[in-house]
């Protein structure tokens, strides 16, 4: 069994562009802030088992329920635009979830890490001539630096300062919207029939 190193680049890639994790820093502080603390390990564990878990079933899955992948995309960017008002506004509209527990699975783990436009991702490059092994590996690549920034929150924070992180937050909240509209464009106008 061989592995395709331009393919394994190309995937890797691909899944850091889409989970954009370094651009969920501000949300990801703020939250912290807000639940006081993450569960780091957890988080990335619950978001891994959801990609893998939707590699191989997700399709079927959303079937099942009557849904399609554009419809699991609609209902996402709903959760992220929601999350990028509030980095914008300052306001809560996702009421502090004070069970660590809880916060760590909705927003962090999904959508956040594991979103709808990561897990239709590795749907769409299962679907494509990558293979599954290629696809684990690039997976667990991007878990390790998901849970290697989750655990760097604190000296980033302390970094960038209060101001810092408020522009930041505010920035990033604008660049979530953007985000979430585009997703909401590209598959609403499927689901209207």
């Amino acid at each position: 069994m061989s592995i395709d190193v331009n393919k394994l680049v190309t995937v890797t890639f691909t899944l850091f562009a889409v989970i954009d994790i370094v651009g969920s820093v501000p949300i990801l502080i703020s939250l912290k802030e807000k639940m006081g603390g993450i569960r780091e390990f957890r988080a990335t564990l619950i978001s891994g088992a959801l990609m893998i878990l939707f590699m191989f079933v997700g399709e079927t899955f959303l079937k099942i329920l009557g849904l399609d992948i554009g419809a699991f995309a609609v209902g996402g960017s709903i959760v992220i635009f929601i999350l990028g008002l509030e980095m914008v506004l300052g306001l809560e509209f996702f009421k502090s979830e004070k069970d660590i527990k809880a916060a760590t699975v909705v927003p962090i783990a999904f959508p956040l890490i594991a979103g709808s436009g990561t897990l239709t991702t590795i749907m769409s490059l299962r679907g494509a001539n990558y293979g599954e092994t290629t696809l684990l590996i690039a997976i667990i690549a991007n878990l390790i630096i998901v849970y290697i920034v989750l655990k760097s929150l604190g000296p980033i924070a302390r970094l960038l300062g209060p101001a810092g992180l408020i522009a930041v937050r505010k920035f990033f909240g604008v660049i979530l919207l953007a985000i979430a509209v585009k997703i909401f464009a590209t598959n609403a106008a499927g689901l209207i029939k």
